[in-house]
């Protein structure tokens, strides 16, 4: 990553933080006085300036609102943040989907593109945090703030607070600048007024108190939302919680799978040492290598060759699990993008049959490539549904016929929040037991295919037993056909809870949070 962005971790309290002195340059000047609200006061506003539209070449039908934008505009990273930022806040699309457009769209460096992933993925991460802040620097209803001109503030906050290296100045231009083109002088002035008062008052701001209310203290200080929180507090106790939710706001790490059906795990580590990458081998599964980062990735002659792909260990561990031999007949029943199916690929060492399905079809044509780069020829893609099968072969001929299924059930993302932030602001606590109904039904369709003696892996990237162990439990009263088989036998000891089911927290393991349990057919 750029050295600009440096932390691994944030301070516990930024701020107390003593930071480099860079207001050398200067911060843009309001014309009267300091603004730091447009709520308390008529607003006069000016004419818009002529802007000459430039649409873009190729519009996403899934981003409407990008159909007649001045790209002009957005011709750096901390723009392109807050507009990111902005449509994150206003859409149900994922950070990284809108993230992933907008680099397609425009042709920053690889030293920008670093920093506006860093931004955009570190203001999400700690939104909360810095609401907290400029609400109490703005005057009026931060709430009702426009969601450009919030954002803004975010994105001035977040460098000011976790990225050294960037001088208070750049941070706060940038963002005003950009507020003066997309709104007018006074909205650019309430950015200004925000950031040079809350500047001065670094060393003194105020906190809030775990006295008074401890599930909102610790929602605020580690930037998680208290439903989550309180569930987390009541599971694990405050201090783990604590511990919980640090994990999750740790940079993520970039975790690569060795194909070893290509090189083995010493070819890649030669091949990162040439490249000047640190790495370190995984805990529990040792053919995965864990780097910082890795520019132009995709570019990489070792990826295009299929030598490697990208895998947390925690989803690693899922396939190790289901212990697939070659002569195997395998269904993998949620199967995009692909990873659990390709990593299962490798451990038949490409012999056997794996069927891949999924109900999108975008999807399985990403799957097809990727397997395509990794020289797999073991593997057939189909665009099915579990639910509503179309195939004869879903309907009668592998009913009761294969060796091992895997069921990765769609679930709530609450394990992964390191690489996906987002996450935890788009989901409700309601959402997990609506998700739970949704994958015992997926397990219970998926267990038709198991033929007696066969086994039947459920796993998940979410830390909740109400997707996890409760899903299994329901589904082994109604079918009594299945008995728990002890994942004890397949991985590390260390990763398996007392029931004999996979169970890894961020905190604990370092790794992605996931759930596995393996369950065998008697008959």
């Amino acid at each position: 990553m750029d050295n600009e962005i440096t932390n691994n971790k944030p301070e516990e309290n930024p701020g107390e933080k003593k930071k480099e002195n860079h207001n050398s340059e200067k911060i843009n000047e309001p014309e009267n006085r300091e603004l730091t609200n447009i709520d308390e006061e008529p607003v006069n506003f000016e004419e818009p300036k002529e802007v000459v539209y430039i649409p873009l070449e190729h519009p996403d039908k899934n981003f409407p609102y990008y159909t007649n934008v001045d790209k002009r505009i957005y011709n750096n990273a901390r723009a392109l943040a807050i507009k990111i930022l902005v449509r994150c806040e206003r859409s149900d699309a994922y950070l990284d989907k809108i993230i992933d457009f907008e680099l397609r769209q425009n042709e920053l460096i690889d030293k920008d593109k670093a920093l506006l992933n860093e931004i955009a993925h570190g203001c999400i991460r700690w939104l909360r945090r810095l609401d907290w802040f400029l609400n109490g620097f703005y005057r009026g209803q931060y709430e009702k703030c426009m969601s450009d001109v919030k954002n803004a503030m975010r994105v001035a906050l977040y460098q000011i607070l976790f990225l050294n290296k960037i001088p208070y100045a750049a941070a706060v231009n940038e963002s005003v600048e950009y507020i003066k083109k997309v709104r007018t002088d006074k909205h650019a002035g309430v950015v200004n007024g925000v950031m040079r008062t809350l500047i001065r008052t670094l060393d003194s701001l105020v906190w809030p108190t775990r006295e008074i209310d401890e599930v909102n203290y610790l929602g605020i200080i580690q930037s998680h939302p208290n439903w989550l929180v309180r569930r987390w507090v009541q599971r694990f106790g405050f201090d783990e919680a604590e511990k919980l939710c640090a994990a999750n706001n740790i940079r993520p790490k970039l975790t690569l799978r060795v194909n070893r059906t290509k090189i083995t795990t010493e070819q890649l580590e030669n091949h990162l040492k040439e490249l000047g990458i640190e790495y370190k081998r995984g805990k529990y599964l040792d053919y995965f290598v864990h780097i910082r980062m890795m520019s132009r990735i995709y570019d990489d002659e070792f990826f295009k060759n299929g030598h490697f792909t990208i895998q947390d260990e925690s989803a690693g561990l899922m396939s190790q699990l289901l212990n697939p031999s070659e002569t195997d007949l395998v269904l993998d029943v949620c199967a995009a993008p692909g990873g659990k199916s390709s990593h299962l690929s490798e451990l038949m060492n490409g012999k056997g049959r794996i069927i891949a399905i999924d109900k999108y079809q975008k999807k399985a044509e990403i799957m097809k490539g990727n397997f395509q780069r990794l020289g797999i020829t073991n593997i057939l893609v189909f665009h099915e549904d579990l639910n509503e099968p179309r195939t004869d072969m879903l309907k009668e001929k592998i009913v009761g016929g294969v060796d091992k299924v895997l069921v990765d059930a769609p679930c709530s993302g609450l394990g992964v929040l390191t690489k996906k932030p987002d996450i935890k602001w788009k989901r409700e606590s309601e959402d997990i037991l609506k998700l739970q109904n949704i994958q015992v039904e997926i397990l219970d369709k998926a267990s038709q295919y198991v033929k007696p003696g066969g086994v039947l892996v459920y796993s998940t990237c979410t830390t909740e037993p109400e997707e996890n162990e409760d899903v299994v439990m329901k589904f082994l009263e109604l079918h009594s056909e299945f008995k728990v088989d002890s994942a004890a036998q397949y991985v590390s000891k260390e990763v398996v809870n007392e029931n004999g089911f996979i169970e890894v927290f961020p905190h604990r393991h370092n790794i992605d949070g996931a759930f596995g349990a393996r369950l065998i057919k008697t008959g």
